[in-house]
């Protein structure tokens, strides 16, 4: 069965629809990758056309340390960039675009950067808002502005669906939930199915599972191009700055997001 089949599936079981563009909604560099993947790598060696929008550039995210090998701090924004640009090139991506910059930004707008937001860890386990959200960070930007930027992306290129993050982001990191509410509230706006991800610890025996072993290698070639944010990368596992491991797990669940919730 083909990856294209399986996303018309999850929107629709019993008469799957054709699926030949997706778009996929991430928020910072390594996102795309961590969470879908396996799926897009799948979905390209299947011959399905697969764009990333990115939200912001990970201004804020924790640097393996010695990771920018001389290079300071103020250039991490270039290197992640850098990175992001070689994952996706690991996984067959060609078309990335940056939420804000054209063709990812409302007509007659003038381009914007949507900064990192930043989090902390809450005593729960789960990322919270940090302390100090710049005034230019994308839980900062009205919901409507970020919302038209996907729009406008999405009126050029013609995806069949959106896939992004659950409502929780995953792990509550602010701007994942928010990434989550933009790519939503674009999904309906523009009639599209929208999919989200599901976190293996969130995800329930009615959650379709997408299987994405044969595309290991690639992942592990996108994971190893992350060089300022994972301090160890395994076959089976990765290692985050502070020690927190991720398992590589073979599969990856979605969830058709019901029209109208």
């Amino acid at each position: 069965m083909k990856a294209d089949s399986v996303f018309g599936e999850i929107v629709d079981p019993d008469h799957p629809i054709s699926v030949r563009h997706v778009l996929f909604v991430h928020a910072h560099p390594d996102d795309e990758t961590l969470a879908t993947g396996g799926s897009i790598a799948r979905l390209v060696d299947d011959g399905v056309r697969v764009s990333v929008v990115t939200a912001t550039r990970g201004e804020r995210g924790d640097i393996v340390p010695g990771s920018l090998a001389g290079r300071g701090e103020s250039e991490l924004v270039t290197v992640r960039m850098g990175e992001l640009a070689a994952a996706l090139d690991a996984l067959g991506v060609a078309d990335h675009q940056w939420l804000g910059t054209p063709p990812a930004r409302l007509a007659d707008e003038a381009p914007r950067r949507y900064l990192d937001s930043g989090m902390q860890w809450g005593a729960d386990g789960l990322a919270a808002p940090a302390a100090d959200v710049p005034e230019d960070a994308l839980t900062s930007a009205p919901l409507r502005e970020a919302t038209d930027d996907l729009l406008a992306l999405i009126h050029r290129s013609r995806p069949d669906l959106l896939v992004s993050y659950e409502a929780t982001g995953g792990y509550g990191h602010p701007d994942h939930v928010r990434v989550h509410r933009i790519a939503r509230a674009a999904a309906a706006a523009a009639g599209l199915p929208f999919v989200q991800v599901v976190p293996p610890a969130l995800a329930t025996p009615a959650d379709p599972a997408v299987d994405v072993s044969r595309q290991r290698p690639a992942v592990l070639r996108a994971l190893r191009s992350y060089r300022t944010q994972l301090e160890q990368v395994h076959a089976d596992h990765v290692v985050h700055v502070g020690g927190q491991r991720q398992d590589l797990l073979p599969v990856e669940y979605f969830r058709l997001d019901p029209p109208g919730s």
